[in-house]
């Protein structure tokens, strides 16, 4: 997938702290662009639009040059391994959502994965479990409630954290829970500082994407939200489903974080 098309699809990720590929020849139903229009709910727009500004400003103000900062002090090579060290480390609950969405083959792809990459991989700097053939697919606690057929209700913007729903919203919490260094005695600002690393590194890669498809967009605030709402719908439908290696999983879903991951 190319840097303007996982931009696009990165628009799903837009916030500060949420939590995001190689060129494709065809149409991929996963980009936002090449689906059809979605049909959004959104009763609280007078709400939303306020906090997406506030959430647009500290973005532009703040993460933007923190994340060119970050891109011009560390090689892309270390920042794809630092990319793939959190992907490893969120395969367990991608696992479970695998097995949580009727998906058994997939959760015990993924165990592999992460027991190969964590041992051959020195705890996912590297991925060898890709190179054999083994892919990363997508999942998470929001989408797992959409396949069993929870509404995701009306669009929803949460500060920080950027466009969401009711049910992905719940959704999110449960995969912050399942993030497994929350479980580590460690000190608050010592855990913040990883997230934050997490996020500033997946920016580097997405930056330059998000400034141009904000200055394209004629309705900065309506192109994420239709983005955004067009990839869920897809991952819950799973017709989003597209096989891709951690280091491209981190630059695909978060134009704004690159949280989120293609799945097969």
């Amino acid at each position: 997938m190319s840097r303007v098309r996982r931009g696009l699809a990165g628009l799903a990720c837009l916030g500060l702290l949420a939590a995001g590929a190689p060129p494709a020849a065809a149409a991929d139903p996963a980009d936002p662009a090449a689906a059809p229009a979605p049909d959004v709910e959104d009763p609280w727009e007078a709400f939303n639009r306020p906090i997406f500004r506030f959430n647009d400003f500290l973005a532009r103000n703040a993460l933007e040059p923190v994340g060119r900062g970050w891109a011009w002090l560390m090689p892309e090579p270390v920042r794809d391994a630092i990319a793939r060290v959190f992907v490893n480390a969120r395969t367990p609950a991608v696992m479970v959502n695998h097995l949580l969405q009727g998906e058994p083959t997939l959760a015990g792809r993924h165990l592999g994965r992460f027991l190969v990459n964590s041992t051959l991989g020195i705890g996912g700097l590297f991925d060898p479990a890709a190179a054999s053939g083994v892919p990363y697919t997508e999942a998470d606690f929001g989408q797992t409630f959409g396949v069993w057929g929870v509404p995701p209700g009306p669009y929803l913007v949460l500060p920080l954290l950027g466009p969401s729903s009711p049910r992905d919203a719940v959704g999110r919490a449960a995969d912050a829970a399942a993030v497994p260094y929350g479980y580590v005695a460690l000190p608050f600002w010592v855990t913040l500082s990883i997230g934050a690393l997490d996020q500033v590194n997946d920016f580097s890669f997405t930056y330059e994407d998000i400034a141009t498809e904000r200055a394209a967009a004629f309705d900065w605030y309506a192109a994420v939200r239709n983005a955004w709402v067009s990839r869920r719908a897809a991952l819950v439908r799973g017709d989003a489903r597209a096989a891709v290696t951690p280091a491209q999983e981190e630059e695909e879903e978060e134009l704004y974080l690159p949280d989120e991951e293609l799945e097969e």
